[in-house]
């Protein structure tokens, strides 16, 4: 038999919050214990009634569905919010999944997508909307991009030199011979180049450089 999912609903129309109401207690085993209309009142009602799962509409009077579900994450430990939302906004998206959300699906899903999502989300899962799931691709590539970036702004001009060739499938010897260096300099060097760009081997400092070098292709990864 599965076990009872304890749901809060808040949403500041009630005729959103009956409809809610009613669709998820089709389920059997979900249960709706509690009803808000604010941001302040589903708070208050989370720590009062201590729910499995919050279903909060992201825009509501006073607090912000955003603001919270990160004190409700904060507040009650063990409950999974869902952020429902009438549009697909990209900044409130990765917003709610900074404040903890487990769960954002627009209102324009359909009956058994959000009995899914909840369904899901009480299982610890995390579930996106399809419509948003290229916009947190995106957002993702672009820290990744960036972080990428400030790590190789740290490098000295002769470490990007030294990478340079790394990418290229040199040996140390053969690093030293392109750049009139000693082998115990270039092995220096790529100790501290991996060290900045948080590489453990050649083989991911080449991974890692791809961006910069990424016309390049390796004729080898060697270990020395």
């Amino acid at each position: 038999m599965s076990r009872t999912v304890r749901i809060l609903i808040a949403d500041d129309h009630s005729v959103v919050r009956a409809g809610l109401r009613a669709l998820l207690e089709r389920q059997g085993h979900f249960r709706v214990i509690a009803e808000a209309g604010t941001g302040e009142e589903a708070i208050e009602t989370a720590r009062n009634h201590q729910p499995d799962v919050a279903v909060l509409d992201i825009r509501m009077p006073g607090i912000s569905g955003i603001e919270a579900c990160r004190r409700i994450v904060e507040y009650v430990p063990g409950c999974r919010v869902i952020m429902l939302t009438s549009y697909a906004e990209d900044e409130l998206l990765m917003a709610a999944i900074q404040a903890g959300a487990s769960g954002y699906v627009l209102k324009r899903i359909g009956d058994n997508e959000l009995v899914q999502a909840v369904e899901r989300v009480s299982r610890g899962e995390g579930m996106l909307d399809p419509a948003m799931t290229a916009s947190v691709f995106a957002e993702v590539r672009k820290s990744t991009q960036a972080q990428n970036a400030a790590a190789f702004s740290d490098l000295t001009p002769q470490e990007m030199a030294v990478l340079a060739r790394v990418a290229e499938g040199l040996t140390n010897r053969q690093i030293a011979v392109k750049l009139y260096l000693g082998e115990g300099t270039v092995r220096n060097y790529v100790s501290s180049v991996l060290s900045k760009i948080g590489a453990s081997n050649r083989a991911e400092a080449f991974i890692n450089s791809c961006p910069p070098w990424k016309n390049k292709r390796p004729r080898a990864v060697y270990r020395s």
